[in-house]
């Protein structure tokens, strides 16, 4: 990181190929279509490079610290994609259109990350912004203390008491 502050485009090359993945993990959860994660991930990378000297090594890891910013370039994007939905054709049109092979399996699959999105939905916001942090991001519950300001025990615990909830939600829905 101290070579990216420093301007070094290879450090920041190594920079987004590091963390890439996880970014577009968190955007996708966030924004719920390829494009518009495909897009906050190109805008927060493109803010880092910008703000590259705004990093503050004291308030937690590289990690935490980006993640944080494509999360919350991903929110930027949907209030932006949400403004605009009615001029747009809607994914499930557009679906239509593209067969998949498999239809029965997409199908399921699709409809099980529905219901989980659905059921994440419904945690409270300070626990459902750990865990899409800790399973989507990827950081450690240190990371996501670190990325918050919080305790790491305060972490812990609200990714406990939202996996409970998830897990009830999804007991209910079987029953």
């Amino acid at each position: 990181m101290k070579q990216t502050e420093s301007g070094s485009v290879k450090a920041f090359e190594e920079l987004y190929d590091r963390y890439c993945d996880r970014a577009y993990r968190v955007a996708r959860w966030v924004c719920r279509n390829d494009d518009d994660a495909e897009e906050a991930v190109q805008e927060a990378f493109m803010s880092i490079w910008r703000g590259r000297t705004e990093y503050q090594p004291g308030r937690g890891t590289v990690a935490a610290w980006l993640l944080t910013l494509v999360r919350f370039r991903a929110i930027d994007v949907v209030r932006c994609s949400a403004r605009h939905a009615d001029r747009r054709a809607g994914e499930h049109t557009l679906d239509a259109h593209c067969a998949p092979s498999d239809m029965a399996d997409q199908a399921v699959a699709h409809d099980d990350a529905l219901r989980l999105h659905t059921l994440l939905g419904g945690l409270p916001p300070v626990q459902r912004e750990v865990i899409v942090l800790a399973y989507y991001g990827q950081l450690t519950h240190t990371e996501i203390a670190a990325a918050l300001g919080l305790p790491t025990g305060t972490v812990k615990g609200r990714i406990r008491l939202g996996l409970c909830k998830l897990r009830a939600g999804i007991e209910e829905e079987v029953s």
